[in-house]
């Protein structure tokens, strides 16, 4: 069962597609990074938005409570929401040019020639070449 489960583990597409996982693991934070750090401000600075994480609907405002203590802002803040948007656009753009990329340097296979005749044919065809 060990031998069974190593064979299974090592098997090329099982360490291709854990690579894969874990570069699209990075590759989701450089975008992250990317999005939240050089495109936002950017759009923001072009729309003059300001910074787009802030943007929320406040349900509860923050209140001082009776002990002294800052009760915590309840709010929907769908500026994140837009920005986790544009992070998923601008990795599933960029997987689109990868996998179109990889698609243009396979070859085309060769169409597959047409079948010979089969075991039947080429047994009649010697029967009546013996007739003969």
């Amino acid at each position: 069962m060990l031998k069974e489960f190593k064979d299974f583990a090592m098997k090329g597409n099982l360490i291709d597609i854990a690579v894969g996982l874990a570069m699209a693991a990075a590759f989701g934070k450089v975008t992250d990074g990317f999005v939240n750090g050089i495109f936002m401000p950017i759009i923001g600075k072009i729309f003059q938005i300001g910074d787009l994480s802030t943007w929320k609907i406040v349900l509860t405002p923050a209140i001082m409570g009776a002990d002294g203590k800052e009760i915590a802002e309840v709010a929907i803040t769908y500026g994140t929401l837009i920005g986790a948007i544009l992070n998923f656009v601008i990795i599933a753009f960029v997987m689109f040019w990868i996998v179109k990329a990889i698609n243009s340097t396979k070859k085309e296979e060769a169409p597959a020639p047409p079948a010979g005749p089969s075991q039947e044919e080429l047994l009649t065809q010697i029967r009546d070449l013996l007739k003969k």
